[in-house]
């Protein structure tokens, strides 16, 4: 068989027994793609069979130095790592020239995160005289409120808003569900923009469901979420460079921030691993210092 046929069988395998969404099967199919395509620039005509280690590090070397950085390298490794767990499983291997492959280390960058006085400011420096305005206040409620991905927000259905019982269901990654609490605030601009803006807008066929449309009836795109924030941004004067995930970096800070509870947080943001969700436990250095000197008997 050769490397097609394998990749074929790759791609049902992580449709059908990994049950990935369209984007990741996708995202491991190209990583594949670009192991192949090294070994046919570097002329190593190899099946499938006979690469080893060695032929896998000089790939590893090779889109070092095309420039890729190490969170791309380590997500490409972890793509061909995949593929041969998948040889493996069909038994086309009996060793697995991947397991001993290293990904580049990867420094933990603590995300930026906005104070309640910066989001407050964003989300009031937003005009509720136009419809465009009601709508965008309830996106960035929303957004905040629910720890959202920009994803998940711009494709939030009204049949998964449950307002009278104060939840949310949205779709994240790999079309997982999961359940959000949802507060008053965003439920009242979700109700504000739903009774004066939305119903007044003619919805394109197959939009129906979605909950923020353009004026054309359309759900709205992600660059229309991060422009939205940026000229809140230019209003207030803010000088940070934030983004829709900067929202999500926030709300997820304030809630550890103010004592909640670490599963519950990965629970809320759809984290696979609580390892991931770890990366939001960094505080503030008044905020650490104020809590030493409120707990610790040598601080009182």
């Amino acid at each position: 068989m050769n490397w097609q046929s394998y990749i074929k069988g790759f791609k049902s395998y992580l449709q059908l027994e990994k049950s990935l969404s369209g984007n990741s099967v996708e995202a491991y199919l190209r990583d594949v793609g670009k192991l192949v395509n090294y070994l046919e620039v570097a002329k190593l005509n190899l099946n499938v069979e006979d690469v080893t280690l060695e032929h896998l590090e000089g790939f590893v070397k090779s889109i070092h130095e095309f420039g890729f950085d190490a969170h791309s390298q380590a997500r490409i490794i972890s793509g061909i790592r995949a593929f041969y767990k998948y040889l493996m499983v069909e038994d086309v291997l009996s060793n697995n020239p991947a397991e001993l492959l290293e990904a580049p280390k990867m420094s933990r960058k603590l995300p930026d995160t906005l104070s309640l006085q910066e989001i407050n400011a964003l989300i009031d420096s937003i005009d509720m005289s136009t419809p465009e305005g009601t709508r965008n206040r309830a996106m960035l409620e929303v957004l905040y409120g629910c720890g959202l991905r920009v994803t998940e927000l711009v494709t939030l259905k009204i049949s998964n808003l449950f307002l009278d019982v104060e939840f949310i269901k949205v779709i994240g990654k790999g079309d997982k569900e999961r359940l959000v609490p949802i507060g008053s605030q965003a439920i009242k601009f979700i109700k504000m923009y739903k009774d004066t803006v939305r119903v007044h807008t003619p919805v394109q066929k197959g939009e129906e469901d979605f909950l923020f449309l353009n004026r054309r009836g359309k759900h709205l795109t992600r660059m229309y979420v991060f422009t939205v924030i940026k000229d809140c941004a230019a209003k207030v004067g803010l000088q940070k460079i934030i983004s829709p995930h900067t929202f999500r970096h926030s709300f997820a800070t304030h809630l550890i921030e103010g004592g909640a509870d670490l599963r519950a947080v990965q629970e809320m943001l759809g984290h696979a691993s609580i390892t991931t969700t770890e990366i939001y436990t960094h505080l503030d250095r008044d905020f650490l210092r104020s809590t030493i000197m409120q707990f610790h008997p040598r601080y009182k």
